[in-house]
């Protein structure tokens, strides 16, 4: 087959990866000649700082051993395949990279032989990549559970970043459409990983000059929707793996209808502002202080699709409201609908000085048209009575406009709410 051809087939096949970002990304490694995650890019990945960084993001083989019902590359498809030799992987990188496509690349693959066999073509590639082609550029290296530790050791040193997908929220999701992947299986894979990022970190903080590992840290992807499992139990496994694998990122993916698909699976793709709410609740619980069972206010234990869940707590706990902008602590101000962790942190440096007004808070560009219903400020109370409100939902929830191109980036790159 000709390379164009397995490029069409396997860079499709990635598609359904959302865990290829390059957050914590920082500069060239030392030495290298070629390469760097500085420069700006033109795709969907970036920086803290907010760089983008593009990425070729392909597969290895779409062949696969596994047969989970969920995956469009299962042994029991029938989708055309195709595989990459480890030589046109690296030709390919460097190929983009000097035509100014990509800066980094994304390398994910079906699992062919074993696991250690194909963790061990993965790294191969990346290893080429450093050694023979001195790239300095973004690495991303999708991690295949029971591969050995030795094979994990060997990945972190050339990669930026590894990944290892837990796939379903629940071990039970698992046993029923991916019954050849077990969640303990996966949870000491990341385990393994986060141990050596740690081992680096306690190295470096006693004076040494440890070797590079995962500098990026890891991630992971869960399908939503595939499945009954509500909201609360897809949020309480984020919680879980945030808590004690020290995640820097959980994807959360709708599930795509695949050709041939099992019964039971469902017809058709979740809402996909369904994904929009986890990825806002799952920022609740990274930088506001939100507990999983605290965020999710429905009945049936799924995020509102109508609003987002900081304002859909705040309406169900409105007892807690109205905050004093002036003296509430930190923890109280992150509670505010409309406002950001970057606006709690302006609020606290300016009150030191004065105190704010309604005028002072939108400068600061809060979104004060929902912010008001809920804050005190030096000029503003809305008092009782407005909190009591039966439509105070409707009142404070945003009107439905289109979005802009670069509005959409900023909200996806800071994640407030």
């Amino acid at each position: 087959m000709e390379t164009r051809d397995k490029l069409k087939i396997l860079a499709d096949a990635a598609k359904y990866d959302a865990s290829c970002a390059s957050s914590g990304s920082k500069g060239t490694r030392a030495g290298s000649q070629i390469g760097s995650t500085e420069g700006m890019g033109i795709c969907h990945s970036y920086t803290p700082d907010g760089r983008c960084v593009s990425l070729l993001k392909i597969l290895l083989t779409n062949y696969c051993i596994y047969d989970c019902q969920y995956c469009v590359n299962r042994i029991s498809s029938d989708t055309p395949r195709a595989r990459f030799t480890v030589d046109e992987v690296v030709s390919l990188t460097m190929e983009f990279y000097k035509r100014n496509y990509v800066e980094g690349l994304f390398l994910s693959s079906g699992i062919i032989q074993n696991s250690d066999y194909t963790m061990e073509q993965l790294i191969e590639v990346a290893r080429r990549l450093r050694t023979d082609q001195r790239f300095g550029g973004y690495i991303h290296l999708k991690t295949i559970p029971n591969a050995s530790q030795d094979l994990i050791d060997q990945a972190g040193s050339w990669a930026d970043r590894l990944s290892v997908n837990i796939e379903l929220p629940t071990e039970s999701d698992l046993v029923q459409l991916a019954p050849e992947k077990k969640k303990p299986q996966i949870v000491s894979t990341m385990s393994g990983i986060r141990e050596r990022i740690d081992e680096t970190k306690q190295e470096k903080k006693a004076g040494f000059k440890p070797p590079r590992f995962a500098p990026a840290g890891q991630s992971t992807q869960m399908i939503v929707g595939a499945t009954p499992t509500p909201d609360l139990e897809i949020l309480k496994t984020a919680s879980e793996l945030y808590t004690g694998q020290r995640l820097r990122r959980v994807y959360y993916s709708a599930y795509s209808p695949i050709p041939h698909a099992d019964a039971r699976l469902p017809g058709q793709s979740p809402p996909l502002v369904r994904e929009h709410r986890l990825y806002q609740a799952d920022w609740l619980m990274r930088f506001y202080g939100f507990e999983a069972s605290e965020i999710v206010a429905e009945s049936d234990s799924n995020l509102s699709l109508e609003m987002d869940p900081k304002l859909a707590w705040a309406l169900a706990n409105r007892h807690y409201f109205p905050v004093n902008v002036n003296l509430a602590s930190r923890e109280e101000l992150l509670r505010i609908p409309g406002v950001g962790v970057r606006s709690v942190d302006r609020i606290l440096k300016i009150r030191k000085f004065q105190s704010l007004r309604c005028a002072d808070l939108r400068k600061l560009r809060v979104a004060w048209n929902r912010t008001k219903w809920f804050v005190e400020t030096t000029d503003h109370n809305p008092g009782l009575a407005s909190l009591d409100k039966l439509d105070l939902g409707k009142r404070a929830k945003p009107k439905n406009t289109q979005l802009l191109l670069f509005d959409a980036a900023t909200s996806a790159f800071s994640g407030e709410v």
